[in-house]
């Protein structure tokens, strides 16, 4: 049966609201080149195709846990690309040169998801399967769940390169991927809002911060009987490895 199929074409990017954006945080340098912005936008487009095609075969992944173990290992996934003042503020703290081969050759993250997995073996395993698809690589890996930060977070980063085939041929394109447990996640969300969205006292900040150290250290016990539990009554992967960079 012809299943017929409309394309939505609504364009995700808006090209003049990012030469206003690149205008006002251009600074001293001059304003950017008709050509500047073209190369600026196409780039923005390659990174959005990497980010939707590695939410592809997160998305596949899941479906196929559910068909084998009737389980789905991943809860929701968020992504989003890095806006132009953070991209541009990014390469200012680096000390390097606003262009768009410098954002190439230097930022890995302007592409990103946020997995947010049911359990931490649903973290692993999902992390390891699509490590092991043979047309992506892993550039970077960081386990801040076996090695959290001295502020109590907890997350696996992962840097992949994706191909996205344009006309041109295959663009090999990074997407920083963040996988992590609803508790994780939860955690993160509510460290993130007390660090960056709140003018609290230091002594009461100095507080709170130590009471959510507190926290992800109980977190972690929790997480840890809960997925003993859920190995017993679950078929799905047992998975503790972290993935490789190759």
């Amino acid at each position: 049966m012809m299943v017929t199929v409309i394309l939505d074409r609504q364009s995700r990017i808006n090209t003049n609201d990012l030469k206003a954006r690149l205008d006002a945080v251009s600074g001293d340098r001059p304003r950017f080149s008709t050509q500047e912005l073209t190369e600026f936008v196409n780039l923005m487009q390659v990174y959005e195709g990497a980010m939707y095609e590695i939410s592809t075969k997160l998305e596949i992944l899941d479906s196929e846990f559910q068909v084998r173990f009737a389980h789905d290992p991943i809860h929701h996934m968020e992504r989003r690309l890095k806006s132009v003042n953070s991209i541009i503020g990014k390469l200012k703290r680096k000390g390097l040169p606003v262009s768009v081969a410098s954002i190439k050759d230097n930022l890995f993250d302007v592409a990103g998801i946020r997995v947010i997995c049911n359990y931490r073996d649903d973290v692993y395993s999902v992390s390891n399967y699509l490590s092991a698809q043979n047309d992506i690589s892993v550039l970077r890996v960081k386990d801040y769940i076996k090695n959290p930060k001295q502020n109590g977070y907890r997350s696996l980063h992962v840097i992949y390169a994706v191909p996205v085939f344009l006309s041109s041929g295959a663009h090999y394109t990074p997407v920083e991927v963040q996988f992590r447990t609803i508790a994780m996640d939860y955690w993160a969300s509510l460290e993130h809002a007390l660090r960056y969205k709140t003018d609290l006292p230091d002594a009461k900040l100095a507080e709170h911060s130590q009471t959510l150290l507190d926290c992800a250290r109980s977190l972690q016990n929790i997480e840890t009987q809960m997925q003993n539990i859920h190995r017993d009554i679950n078929g799905a992967p047992q998975v503790e490895e972290t993935p490789k960079a190759g």
